[in-house]
């Protein structure tokens, strides 16, 4: 039992991700990496990701930075392919200005809702509530 469980260990292993010979290129598409996000996974770089097309776009940004690119360039290039859902923080223009200002409109608005049913709540009388519950009273 104990053989057939390392046997499939060993059919599961997946082979290393292939580093470039260089490290500084390999830092480079590292940075560059950590910018973008994965096109399947939900919420992660491409440098996190273990799907398949994250493993085609990093050796697109090592081939890139191999061709001469700047890290400005190869970023512009995923831009212009997959939009700007692909940066993981998306420059702030009129088509990506709700998801900057969008979370602090939703905050304050939130806020606003609880003060004033907090405020109208204040303002009831004492008969509008349900009595508390006498602890004396539920003894007996």
């Amino acid at each position: 039992m104990l053989l057939l469980c390392a046997l499939l260990s060993v059919a599961h292993a997946k082979e290393a991700a292939p580093a470039a010979a260089d490290p500084v290129l390999e830092a480079r598409m590292q940075k560059i990496a950590i910018e973008l996000r994965c096109l399947v996974c939900q919420n992660q770089t491409i440098a996190d990701s273990p799907a398949g097309l994250s493993d085609d776009l990093r050796r697109e940004i090592r081939e890139q930075l191999q061709r001469g690119a700047t890290d400005e360039q190869v970023v512009q290039y995923m831009t212009d392919r997959y939009g700007d859902f692909i940066r993981y923080r998306p420059p702030v223009k009129g088509s990506t200005v709700a998801l900057w200002v969008g979370p602090l409109v939703l905050l304050v608005g939130g806020i606003g809702v609880l003060v004033f049913a907090l405020r109208r709540r204040t303002r009831l009388a004492p008969d509008r509530f349900e009595p508390d519950d006498d602890p004396a009273e539920e003894a007996r």
